[in-house]
């Protein structure tokens, strides 16, 4: 409770209004994931790495390996920056350790 000093003064305790400002929240940025062709990873092996890690259908990773490979370049999915960050690493990772050239980045969409 507030006291009042001598002299008709307040002790710096007031009454205030507290407004509620709703923040605007902002959609997070999209990433696309892109797998880039080489002349040496085994088609197999791409459609394993969409399979696993992209969740695609044996059809649908089988047709953006063919996209890869006639055109150079496919598009893996779109996600927002972590999982994309983590999508490009995971691909990466997995292709040096089976000594796969495979190279996998991310673009803003």
């Amino acid at each position: 409770m507030a006291e009042r000093k001598q002299g008709g003064q307040d002790n710096g305790v007031g009454v205030g209004v507290v407004t509620q400002v709703k923040p605007k929240t902002q959609k997070p940025s999209l990433y696309r994931v892109l797998i880039l062709n080489d002349d040496y990873t085994p088609m197999e092996f791409v459609v394993y790495v969409l399979e696993r890690y992209f969740n695609k259908s044996r059809e649908d990773a089988t047709l953006i390996m063919l996209q890869i490979h006639q055109h150079g370049i496919g598009v893996c999915g779109v996600f927002t920056y972590e999982v994309a960050e983590t999508k490009v690493a995971q691909v990466i990772d997995t292709a040096r350790r089976n000594q796969h050239p495979l190279q996998c980045t991310m673009e803003k969409d």
